[in-house]
């Protein structure tokens, strides 16, 4: 059996918060004495943005200018060259996780672990046993995730709104048709400034609609942004659909929104130099015939209690 390595952490949930330690182990595995060069762990953490297919030919010219930004980057020794014998060898560690003491103009400190379609957020463990100058060195890597420490409690905005043939026409798009039906529905979000932890609640109401309705359905949508000096994409893509009413609902009858966040794909309201992570709500109305009607609120998502 060839030699093999792992990592191991002792916190089950792989969660961190600025300035804890994170500790575990280095697990090696191997059927016959080992000789290497030495055994080192690197902790990295990194913003990788990417530009959407449809922007390619408007930044073609600098897109290869936007590289990662480097968050993280933290060594320490193991083991020094030796050998390790036959067997199960466990390796203990332990290292502090802090941003980057000298920085560079711009540098946002530790964010939170976020994976989008154009920006992701991620930290790494990445073990490394040399070996002699002929064979190839043995890796392995083990993902964990920082989260901000919760702030007080976020201050309440609700929000509410009629959705009406009159208020879609001044909106404007293409989803004006020319024959509207006419519908009158109320909506209400309990608050825009929305805590991680807790779900997004509210109600809508349909107190008037002169055809049947097919589907209503609440959206989460992040507005990602990324680019540089140059120039900048802003896209904005699905992360989660929830259906909260089924067929021709009754008039009249009040429907209560209920959005928990997903753990990965939802981050705070970021903005730095190069990237923005922002994040809205989309309540949609859909009628027998596939038409559309959409009231959109800006959401800034926080970690509070």
């Amino acid at each position: 059996m060839p030699t093999s390595l792992s990592i191991e952490l002792k916190r089950a949930s792989k969660v961190y918060h600025e300035g804890e330690i994170i500790a575990g182990v280095v697990i090696v595995e191997n059927s016959s004495d080992v000789r290497h060069e030495g055994l080192t762990l690197l902790m990295e953490g990194s913003v990788n943005l990417q530009l959407s297919t449809k922007n390619v030919g408007i930044f073609e010219a600098f897109s290869n200018s936007i590289k990662p930004i480097n968050l993280i980057n933290t060594s320490i020794e193991l083991a020094p060259a030796g050998k390790i014998p036959v067997g199960v060898t466990e390796i203990p560690f332990e290292m502090p996780l802090r941003a980057r003491q000298a920085v560079s103009p711009g540098y946002p400190g530790l964010l939170e672990t976020y994976h989008g379609v154009f920006v992701n957020i991620m930290y790494t463990l990445k073990c490394s046993m040399k070996k002699s100058f002929l064979n190839k060195p043995v890796n392995a890597s083990c993902q964990f995730f920082v989260q901000y420490k919760q702030a007080e409690r976020a201050p309440l905005k609700p929000v509410r709104c009629e959705i009406t043939p009159a208020s879609v026409r001044a909106g404007g798009g293409s989803s004006v048709v020319r024959h509207m039906p006419r519908f009158h529905i109320y909506a209400e979000v309990d608050s825009t400034v929305c805590p991680l932890d807790k779900p997004i609640t509210g109600k809508i109401r349909v107190e008037e609609c002169s055809v049947p309705i097919k589907s209503i359905e609440l959206q989460l949508v992040r507005v990602e942004t990324c680019g540089c000096a140059e120039g900048y994409s802003r896209d904005a893509t699905e992360v989660q659909n929830i259906q909260v009413g089924e067929g021709d609902v009754r008039r009249g009858r009040e429907l209560p929104l209920h959005m928990v966040l997903p753990r990965l794909f939802a981050c705070p309201t970021t903005a730095a130099n190069n990237f923005k992570i922002e994040f809205e709500l989309n309540i949609a109305v859909i009628f027998e015939d596939d038409y559309l009607v959409t009231e959109n609120f800006p959401i800034l998502l926080v970690r509070s209690r």
